[in-house]
C-alpha cells in the first residue's frame, strides 16, 4: 500500500509530462520550436514530441490567406482624386521566417499592401488605371512579393475591387467618351466618302474611255426611273421639241 502511495504521484506527473511532450498538428500546419530561447527546428505536419516547459512552439498556417484592403483615398499622377480597394491573397512559405523576422507577419503585410497600393496608383494616370488592371494587379503583386520575401511570405494575387471616382469627374469621362466617338464617326464618315470619290474617279474615267458604256448606263438609270408613271424622264439625247411633246401629252393624260 505504501508503494501505491508513492507510485500514485509519480504516475500522476509522468501523464501529464507526457501529455504536454506529445503534440499533433494538422496537414496544413508547421510548428516553430524554440529550446530555450533557441531556434530548435520546424516540427510538423503529424506527431511529434517536446520537452515540456523547456520548448515553447509556434503554430503557423500554411493555407492562402486574405487580406480585403480597405478604401485608400488616393490622388493618380494626373491629379485625379479617387478611392482604390483591393485584395490580396499571400501564404506562409518559410514558417521561421514568419516568426522570426517580423513580429506580427499578419498585420505587417496587411499594412504593406495598403502603402503598396498607394504606391503605385500614384505614379499611373486615371485612363491607365481605368484600362489596364491587369497590369497593375501584377505590379501591386510583384512589388509585395520582394517586400515579404523576407519575412517567408510569398503573395500569390492582387486584384483591384472597386474604383470610385466623384460625380463631377464621372461627367467629364462621359464627355470626353462621347467626343471620341463622334470624332471615330467622323473619320470613318470620311473615309467612306474619300473612298466613294476614287470609285467615282474610276468610272468617270472608263466612261470616258468607253462612251457606250455611258450610253448603256443612262438607257439603264432611265428604265429603273420609268417605274414611276407621274415622272417625265429626260434624256441627254433627247431634242428639245421631243422633250416639249412628251410633256404636253404627260399634262393631258393628267387632266383626263
Amino acid at each position: 500500500m505504501a508503494l501505491f502511495d508513492f507510485l500514485f504521484p509519480l504516475l500522476i506527473v509522468a501523464i501529464f509530462i507526457l501529455s504536454k511532450a506529445i503534440k499533433i498538428v494538422n496537414e496544413y500546419e508547421r510548428v516553430v520550436i524554440f529550446r530555450l530561447g533557441r531556434l530548435s527546428g520546424i516540427k510538423g505536419p503529424g506527431l511529434f514530441f517536446i520537452i515540456p516547459v523547456i520548448d515553447t512552439v509556434v503554430k503557423i498556417d500554411l493555407r492562402v490567406v486574405t487580406i480585403d484592403v480597405p478604401k485608400q483615398n488616393v490622388i493618380t499622377k494626373d491629379n485625379v482624386t479617387v478611392d482604390v480597394d483591393a485584395i490580396v491573397y499571400y501564404k506562409v512559405v518559410d514558417p521561421s521566417s514568419a516568426v522570426n523576422e517580423v513580429e506580427n507577419y499578419r498585420y505587417a503585410t496587411s499594412t504593406l499592401s495598403q502603402t503598396t497600393l498607394r504606391d503605385v496608383i500614384g505614379q499611373i494616370e486615371l485612363d491607365e488605371l481605368l484600362s489596364n488592371r491587369e497590369e497593375i494587379n501584377k505590379d501591386i503583386q510583384e512589388m509585395l512579393d520582394v517586400a515579404t520575401d523576407p519575412w517567408g511570405i510569398k503573395v500569390t494575387g492582387v486584384t483591384l475591387r472597386d474604383v470610385k471616382i466623384d460625380d463631377t469627374m464621372l461627367r467629364a469621362i462621359a464627355k470626353q467618351a462621347e467626343a471620341e466617338r463622334e470624332k471615330r464617326a467622323r473619320i470613318i464618315l470620311s473615309e467612306g466618302e474619300f473612298i466613294a470619290a476614287e470609285k467615282m474617279k474610276e468610272a468617270a474615267q472608263l466612261y470616258q474611255d468607253m462612251p457606250a458604256g455611258l450610253k448603256l448606263r443612262e438607257l439603264q438609270t432611265i428604265s429603273e426611273v420609268a417605274r414611276e408613271k407621274n415622272l417625265i424622264v429626260i434624256s441627254s439625247s433627247m431634242e428639245i421639241g421631243g422633250i416639249a411633246a412628251m410633256s404636253k401629252a404627260f399634262s393631258e393624260k393628267n387632266k383626263s
